[in-house]
């Protein structure tokens, strides 16, 4: 092990789910995916420091919502390392943050990769990637997602990751929406809205790699898709009114985010992210409306 550092800042993006494919619900309960993870410019920020014993604190917008217990996936990333490596999980872990909390936009996930990379730095436990990834794996579906970044196809149930090549910039407009939605009741929604039918094996879409690779937005609005947006509409109907105003404003394509409520809105540029935004915000349909470019780097180090 190497010296042990006294702080260490990770920063985290959020995430859009530009395709997910939902399969029929396993016998373990979780659903088989095709989930095309995109990061984008919205980030946590996770700092480790050494402490009396392992401690979470929170700030920044919507921080009351975040426990601050042991079911936190930062707290429970912590742990993990500490128990493969030998090590007492004595850290204070201060969570900044920026990503909407409960929002479909894997917040949650990327404190807990965030946590990952910044207690391997603090303890010099020199964790290969691989390690890493598979503590993620066990943590969360999305977890693995945010330590890597970029794009990736995630199968099984989103954490095993082949990345995806991307070939240019695309900008995004999030509308936060009030209140969060729980994922296990919209994938639950999913499960009754589909019972009695035919639920299709969930497969990549070649025409939205495609867009991805050769960083075309047109073609990208064109081939996104939420197997879950119709569980998160029946769920939240309003959410309904925030797409449609989104789309009025000139999205090139709306949808929600993951199991929502978080509403994801592609467009042409970075003006164009400001106006839709602006709209989006004057229609009273969301909370908040941010701007975003993507891909976005995965965890990292910012300051140790």
């Amino acid at each position: 092990m190497s010296a042990v550092r006294t702080g260490v800042t990770v920063r985290v993006p959020a995430k859009v789910n530009v395709q997910l494919a939902v399969g029929a619900a396993r016998a373990d309960g979780f659903h088989d995916l095709a989930n095309v993870f995109l990061a984008v410019g919205l980030y946590d920020e996770v700092t480790a420091t050494p402490a009396d014993e392992l401690r979470i604190t929170c700030s920044g917008p919507d921080a009351a919502q975040v426990p601050l217990d042991a079911t936190n996936l930062a707290a429970r990333a912590a742990l993990a390392l500490a128990e493969r490596y030998g090590i007492e999980p004595a850290v204070h872990l201060h969570i900044a943050k920026d990503i909407p909390v409960a929002g479909g936009m894997a917040g949650g996930s990327a404190d807990g990769a965030a946590a990952l990379v910044a207690c391997d730095a603090l303890w010099g436990t020199g964790a290969s990637r691989d390690e890493l990834l598979a503590i993620c794996a066990e943590l969360g579906s999305d977890v693995p997602f945010s330590l890597v970044g970029g794009a990736a196809l995630g199968t099984g149930r989103g954490e095993k990751l082949t990345p995806i090549e991307v070939g240019g910039t695309f900008h995004w407009v999030f509308a936060v929406a009030d209140g969060g939605l729980s994922t296990p009741a919209v994938y639950g929604e999913f499960d009754r809205l589909t019972a009695g039918t035919e639920v299709p094996e969930p497969t990549a879409s070649p025409a939205l790699l495609a867009a991805l690779r050769s960083g075309d937005s047109g073609a990208l609005a064109g081939a996104l898709s939420n197997d879950l947006q119709p569980a998160a509409l029946s769920l939240r109907p309003s959410l309904a009114d925030t797409l449609a105003a989104g789309t009025e404003a000139g999205a090139l394509a709306a949808l929600v985010s993951g199991s929502g409520p978080t509403t994801a809105f592609l467009v042409a540029d970075e003006p164009a992210a400001r106006k839709v935004a602006d709209a989006l915000l004057a229609s009273g349909t969301c909370r908040n409306a941010r701007v975003a470019p993507a891909p976005a780097r995965g965890a990292h180090v910012v300051t140790a």
